[in-house]
């Protein structure tokens, strides 16, 4: 089984909205029992509480449910249990990379390099921001998801 985590700082706004696209993503290719889903945030502020309503909002719009979807924070098993270990953006993969164990540093990375972006590398942080950064973030996680599951395919052996 190949898993993937996605990591961004609270856990309520970009990584559960990969989490959601990514497994639905993967639901419809036939491919849910190969592939395991999870997300999580760097800080402990929101542990527990459902995602932000912006982005389940756009979610739901896209036919993408969230609703499910608890705040967790990273633990340190999380490094060995997981293939993907990919963060929003940069200060999310710096405090990765700050707690990861070496011997796992090679699964990290940044959702984006799966995408087609042009120059665009990081998940914007769209919290203080109206709805339309949910609808941008939305539109780059589903760019990239398709990325991560072709990578995957190509990568893993996976029937």
């Amino acid at each position: 089984m190949t898993s993937v985590l996605f990591v961004c700082l609270g856990n309520i706004c970009r990584s559960p909205t990969a989490h959601g696209v990514f497994r639905t993503k993967v639901a419809d290719a036939g491919l849910a029992n190969l592939i395991r889903v999870d997300s999580c945030g760097t800080g402990g502020w929101h542990i527990g509480a459902s995602p932000d309503k912006r982005s389940m909002a756009a979610a739901e719009s896209a036919g993408y449910d969230l609703s499910d979807l608890r705040a967790r924070r990273v633990q340190r098993d999380d490094f060995g249990q997981f293939d993907y270990i990919l963060a929003m953006d940069r200060q999310n993969l710096a405090d990765l990379e700050q707690l990861c164990p070496p011997e796992y540093s090679g699964h990290l990375g940044l959702f984006l390099d799966f995408g087609s972006h042009g120059d665009v590398q990081e998940v914007p942080d769209p919290y203080y921001g109206d709805g339309d950064g949910f609808q941008q973030v939305l539109s780059l996680v589903e760019n990239a998801s398709d990325g991560l599951l072709e990578e995957i395919r190509r990568g893993r052996p996976l029937a």
